[in-house]
């Protein structure tokens, strides 16, 4: 046996150029539409702009082009260049939002067949470039745009937002638009997109909009006719703008100490509790939009999740935490390319544990009180519930503990408990009326598992539904001729999903 090398000895180098199939790499990043367009947006406040137009060209009932307009300090030819180049590294100060140097071009031809790229600053001409996915594909050449060309769409924007500087960046072939117009397709994707661009523009940048000098505008013209469909102003959507909060001593604020990092601030929030606002609503389901909310340089970066540190649940949907993150992150916080995300190491959560507010509460004592929130606001004005009997063995206890939490239990009966047995007649499941029991036929236990080991708790999804629907059959001596008939509906429905998902396992083998 050689002795171990702790470097790696080389003989030389070699330059490997890009294939071209880089191309498909960076426009397959998983951008939805709203998140690329957030991302041309990103760079125009980098570049100062306070006036940005998002504006959807259309020739009658058919979109042809989507063009992201602002006034910012623009660019030169050389600037131009490194833009367009994939990976083109500028000097991006502290406070700037762009970090990649991929984020116009993969935003953008993730979403379009070309981006043209139209700029000018105060000294220089308007100059502009072209990618044409097609041709980048085989060449990785980029279009030289006609100089007559660039002043020509500078100057239609003239005076708004461009004055004596700004940027273009021009979509076409949009994938997202529709490929038909008629029927009022286009005007009806036009109201759903654009509420939701509208939406997620204002909750990302809702900093940024809540200031006097900075504005996005979303317009809608026919460049036929000239007519201007639409001229709809963003509005900040903050997703701690509560008129009121959910426990009267909070907001609170925490510090972290994070291992080779120092310091991190957490700003805890409980929200208004059964809120139907767009600053609680804007993200996701309740368990969505509870945990973190990342910023970074004032740029909401991930809005919800409790980044490892946690299981999300319906009890904690209240809590919120902001946490502007450090300028300089190292590998506790890893923004994600798309900038819809963070990616965390196990030092934070480790310094979650240890955070602690201004007196010395832990952090976990806040989690407790955003509970507490959530079970007393649904203890107040929820809805009556039915009791239930209890749920017993084969539901895993926090399957359990979330019903007691949220139905009221008859607690003098004896719990349902739910098993495994093999069943005759191919049954799906039988009752124990009795014994409080419901018998699964184990015949399907693969079925229902697809294919992984079982145990006692396993299924917890099914086990759960055939609970709830089940449970009220307990409560009775005996069935009537409604209730028998759901009965047998649901065997026959339940029966026909095992024995296909049996066929598709054995068809996989």
């Amino acid at each position: 046996m050689t002795d171990w090398h702790f470097d790696v000895p080389t003989t030389g180098s070699k330059i490997l150029p890009p294939d071209a199939r880089s191309w498909e790499a960076l426009s397959s990043q998983g951008y939805d539409f709203e998140v690329a367009v957030a991302d041309l947006v990103d760079n125009s406040v980098d570049a100062g702009a306070k006036d940005v137009v998002i504006h959807f060209l259309r020739d009658g009932d058919q979109l042809v082009s989507l063009l992201v307009v602002d006034d910012g300090w623009g660019m030169d030819e050389a600037g131009l260049d490194v833009a367009m180049t994939v990976g083109g590294r500028r000097d991006y100060g502290t406070r700037a939002l762009g970090m990649f140097g991929t984020g116009l071009k993969s935003a953008s031809l993730s979403q379009a067949d070309s981006v043209t790229v139209i700029s000018r600053t105060r000294r220089s001409r308007p100059a502009g470039r072209r990618w044409v996915m097609e041709r980048a594909r085989s060449d990785h050449r980029c279009d030289i745009v006609d100089a007559d060309y660039a002043q020509g769409l500078l100057d239609r924007y003239y005076d708004r937002p461009i004055t004596w500087q700004g940027t273009v960046v021009r979509w076409d072939g949009v994938k997202d638009f529709p490929k038909h117009g008629g029927g009022g397709q286009t005007d009806r994707y036009l109201n759903r997109i654009i509420a939701k661009l509208g939406l997620h523009l204002g909750l990302h940048l809702h900093r940024f909009l809540a200031r006097e000098d900075f504005n996005i505008t979303i317009a809608v013209e026919d460049v036929r006719t000239g007519t201007v469909y639409l001229d709809y102003g963003v509005q900040p959507v903050d997703p701690f703008g509560y008129p009121i909060s959910g426990d009267p001593t909070y907001p609170r604020r925490f510090t972290a100490p994070v291992a080779g990092l120092g310091d991190v601030t957490l700003h805890a929030h409980i929200w208004t509790p059964r809120s139907n606002l767009d600053e609680y609503k804007a993200v996701g389901s309740v368990m969505d939009r509870q945990g973190f909310y990342f910023y970074r340089n004032d740029r909401l970066v991930q809005a919800g999740g409790w980044n490892k540190f946690r299981q999300a649940e319906q009890h904690l949907s209240l809590a919120r935490v902001a946490v502007d993150l450090p300028f300089e992150g190292g590998d506790v916080f890893r923004l994600t390319v798309k900038k819809s995300g963070v990616e965390t190491s196990p030092e934070f959560a480790v310094a979650l544990e240890h955070a602690r507010g201004v007196n010395g509460m832990p952090f976990t004592d806040y989690l407790t009180a955003a509970q507490s929130a959530y079970r007393e606001a649904r203890r107040r004005s929820g809805p009556t519930r039915e009791a239930v009997i209890p749920p017993g063995k084969g539901i895993p206890p926090e399957v359990r503990q979330v019903i007691k939490e949220e139905l009221p239990v008859q607690e003098y009966e004896d719990p349902i408990e739910i098993r495994w047995q093999k069943l005759d007649g191919g049954a799906f499941f039988d009752l124990d009326r009795e014994n409080h029991v419901i018998l699964l036929n184990s015949t399907y236990r693969t079925a229902v598992l697809g294919g992984r080991r079982g145990g006692i708790n396993d299924a917890p999804m099914i086990k759960s539904l055939l609970y709830l629907m089940l449970n009220q059959v307990f409560q009775k001596a005996h069935s009537g001729p409604r209730e028998k008939d759901n009965l047998q509906l649901w065997q026959s429905i339940l029966v026909a999903a095992a024995r296909s998902e049996l066929d598709r396992l054995a068809d996989n083998d």
